[in-house]
C-alpha cells in the first residue's frame, strides 16, 4: 500500500470539511500521513502523532519557533522529523493543501505531486507574502492539481496542463438523518420557531452586517449560528435576544441541528475571501431537503439558481427568507425533489475514486529536482521554466528551502500557541 503524505494548514480535529472528507475515503487505499502546521512549544522539537481513523495517522510537529504556519524559521525545525516519515525504501506521493509547505518536498523524493487547492488562500485575511510565490513554484512541480470548484478551476486552469475540477460532493447518507424533525439538537430545543440556521467557521467571509439586518428584519426569526469564531473580533458580531451562538460542534452534531431549523442560511459576504469559495454546506442543506437562502456566491448562484433562494440584496435576502417560511406543502414537494436530484449526483466516494483514478494514471514528471539545484539563488530559474521561483540550499545548510523570506503565516489558519485553533473554510 503506498503512502501519501499531505501538508494541510487545517487542523484534523478542527471543522470537518474537505481533507477529512477525501483523506478518510483514500485511506482505503493507501496509508495517508497527515502534516499539520507546527504547533509553538518551549522546549526541544518534537513531533506528535495520533490516529483518528484507521490508515491515517495526523502528525504535529512542535517546535520553540513562535512563527505561524510552515515559516520559513520552522523550516529546518520541521523537516528532519518530517524526513523520518517515509517509509524505507519507498518514494511516497505528495499531496499539498498549502503552497506554504513546499520546502519541505525535496527530500521526500516523491513519486507524484499533487495539488488540491480548496481555497484561494492569497485572498484570506492576513496572507504570507511569500504565498503566490510558493504556489507558482508548486504549479510549476506538481503533477496533478484538483480544485474545489469552478470558480477556482478557471483561474487556474490555464497554469497547469493537468488541472482538474472537483467541487465539494456531499456524504447525503450523513445529513439524511436531519430529516427525522424531531432528532433536533437538545440544545436548541428552548429556541423557538421559526428558526433559521447557519454553520460554518465565522471569520471574515461571514457576513455580520446582513446577519444584524435579517434579526432585525423580523424579532421572531430565531437566528441559529453553529461554528467557531476565528480571525474577527467577536465584539463585532451582532448581539440580539434572537441571535444565538451555539459555538463549535462535531460534525456528528450538524444534522441534529438542521433537523430543528425552518431555513438554512448562507450569509457570505462579497468580498476578495468570498470570490473563489465553493460551500461544502450547500449540499449538505440540500441533503436535508431545508428552504437555503445565499448571498450570491458564483459556486452557488450559477449551478444551484434554481433551488437556492439567491438574495443579492438585504432585503431581497429577507424576502426569500420570508417566501420561504410561507411556502405551501406543494411548493415544498417540488423544492425536495429538485434538491434529491442535485444531490443523488454526487458524492464524495465518487470524488474520491476519480482523483484515485487520475493519481494512478498520472505518469511523474519528477520536477521537483528544480527546487534543490545548488546553482541556483532565490531569484533564478532553470531553462525552459520562466515562472518556477527556486528553493536555495546550501552546503552548509539542510534542504531548507525560501522564496521570500521573514513572512508570517497568518491565512486561514493562524495558530498562536500550543492548543490553539486555526482558521477553516467558512462553508
Amino acid at each position: 500500500m503506498s503512502t501519501i503524505i499531505v501538508f494541510c494548514h487545517l487542523r484534523w480535529d478542527f471543522v470537518f470539511q474537505r481533507p477529512q472528507h477525501l483523506l478518510t475515503r483514500l485511506a482505503k487505499h493507501y496509508k495517508i500521513v497527515l502534516v499539520e502546521e507546527p504547533i509553538h512549544h518551549d522546549g526541544e522539537s518534537f513531533m506528535k502523532t495520533w490516529e483518528p481513523v484507521p490508515n491515517i495517522t495526523v502528525c504535529q510537529p512542535h517546535t520553540p519557533v513562535q512563527q505561524h504556519g510552515f515559516h520559513d524559521d520552522q523550516i529546518p525545525l520541521v523537516q528532519p522529523m518530517v524526513a523520518k516519515l517515509v517509509p524505507e525504501g519507498e518514494d511516497p506521493i505528495v499531496w499539498f493543501y498549502t503552497p506554504m509547505a513546499l520546502p519541505l518536498l525535496p527530500q521526500l523524493h516523491a513519486s507524484l505531486v499533487v495539488y488540491d487547492c480548496m481555497d484561494e488562500l492569497s485572498a484570506f485575511k492576513n496572507p504570507p507574502r511569500q504565498l503566490l510565490q510558493r504556489e507558482t513554484a508548486l504549479l510549476n512541480i506538481a503533477d496533478l492539481v484538483f480544485t474545489g470548484g469552478p470558480s477556482l478551476y478557471e483561474a487556474k486552469k490555464n497554469r497547469h496542463s493537468n488541472a482538474h475540477c472537483f467541487s465539494s460532493s456531499v456524504d447525503a447518507k450523513h445529513f439524511a438523518h436531519a430529516l427525522d424533525r424531531a432528532a433536533s439538537h437538545p440544545d436548541q430545543e428552548h429556541i423557538p420557531h421559526p428558526r433559521l440556521g447557519f454553520y460554518g467557521v465565522i471569520d471574515e467571509r461571514f457576513d455580520t452586517e446582513l446577519t444584524a439586518k435579517i434579526a432585525d428584519a423580523n424579532p421572531h426569526w430565531q437566528i441559529v449560528l453553529v461554528g467557531p469564531v476565528v480571525k474577527i473580533d467577536p465584539a463585532h458580531l451582532p448581539q440580539r435576544p434572537n441571535v444565538h451562538y451555539m459555538g463549535q460542534r462535531g460534525y456528528e452534531d450538524l444534522p441534529k441541528f438542521l433537523a430543528g431549523w425552518d431555513v438554512c442560511l448562507m450569509p457570505f459576504a462579497i468580498n476578495d475571501a468570498t470570490k473563489f469559495i465553493s460551500p461544502t454546506k450547500v449540499l449538505e442543506y440540500m441533503a436535508a431537503e431545508l428552504p437555503i437562502v445565499s448571498t450570491p456566491i458564483r459556486d452557488v448562484e450559477q449551478p444551484y439558481s434554481h433551488v437556492v433562494a439567491i438574495g443579492h440584496t438585504a432585503e431581497e435576502f429577507v424576502a426569500h427568507v420570508e417566501a420561504a417560511l410561507a411556502q405551501t406543502p406543494e411548493q415544498t414537494a417540488e423544492m425536495e425533489r429538485k434538491m434529491r436530484d442535485v444531490v443523488a449526483k454526487t458524492s464524495w466516494e465518487n470524488t474520491a475514486t476519480r482523483m484515485r483514478d487520475l493519481i494512478e494514471s498520472t505518469t511523474p514528471a519528477r520536477k521537483f529536482a528544480r527546487l534543490t539545484a545548488p546553482e541556483m539563488s532565490y531569484g533564478e530559474a532553470p531553462h525552459n521554466a520562466p515562472n518556477v521561483n527556486p528553493l536555495r540550499t546550501t552546503a552548509t545548510s539542510t534542504k531548507v528551502g525560501s522564496l521570500i523570506g521573514g513572512a508570517t503565516y497568518q491565512a486561514a489558519p493562524a495558530v498562536a500557541a500550543a492548543g490553539a485553533q486555526p482558521a477553516a473554510k467558512a462553508e
